[in-house]
């Protein structure tokens, strides 16, 4: 098997068990919470941020363990991945996606097919989902460039904590907002909610990008680092 076939198998067996560890650990959260919310989100936060570290852990040699189309556009726009195999990477993250959430429903009994209804609009929501992207990504960056051992627990922890400090509990990923639109549960997004979601996510990782070409730089020869 070439190089390519493992990069894009990686990218899409790693989003659909990201995308169905979130889906399936909110349905299990709001099962067992008996009706506290904060609970739910914080099983539901736990999760997320295990089953992070261990993709990025097993799958970042392999692929770089994108899982999420923001950070594919970012190494595009940093020359670390052609086009063309940026939106094949984009293609088997959301197919992936997809259909680990269809999976979901079936471990847990749900109709396999469904759409959410739950909202999620308004300036607040926009505004957290730009500044969860913009501080997911500006973690991958600083991560890569001065602790790359580091980058499976910076990005785990970076999301725990983006659960509960946005508005809109840190999506931070437009293939995820795309599939979680197709779950009618905890973690679900209406389906008309998710286009402003994806511009804010993209807007935000573009910041990011933005912001990692001043930070994250070769410090000029002779430079004594700040203390």
């Amino acid at each position: 098997m070439g190089q390519q076939a493992r990069r894009l198998i990686a990218e899409g067996l790693g989003s659909a068990l990201l995308f169905a560890c979130v889906v399936g650990s909110g349905i299990m959260a709001e099962e067992l919470a008996g009706g506290n919310v904060a609970i739910a989100l914080l099983g539901n936060t736990l999760a997320t941020g295990a089953i992070l570290y261990v993709l990025i852990t097993i799958f970042g040699p392999i692929s770089g363990a994108h899982f999420n189309p923001a950070v594919t556009f970012v190494m595009r726009l940093r020359g670390e991945i052609a086009t063309r195999d940026a939106l094949a990477f984009i293609v088997m993250q959301l197919t992936g996606g997809i259909i680990g959430i269809f999976v979901t429903h079936l471990m847990f009994d749900l109709p396999i097919l469904q759409t959410s209804t739950k909202a999620r609009a308004g300036i607040g929501n926009w505004t957290g989902e730009f500044v969860a992207t913009f501080g997911l990504l500006l973690t991958i960056l600083g991560a890569v460039r001065y602790r790359p051992d580091n980058v499976p627990a910076a990005v785990a922890l970076y999301i725990v904590a983006g659960y509960w400090f946005t508005s809109s509990t840190s999506f931070a990923n437009p293939a995820i907002a795309v599939a979680r639109s197709l779950s009618n549960s905890f973690a679900g997004i209406a389906p008309g909610d998710v286009p402003m979601f994806v511009v804010m996510q993209l807007a935000g990782a573009f910041a990011a990008y933005a912001a990692g070409r001043v930070l994250f730089v070769d410090e000029p020869a002779g430079a004594t680092p700040c203390p």
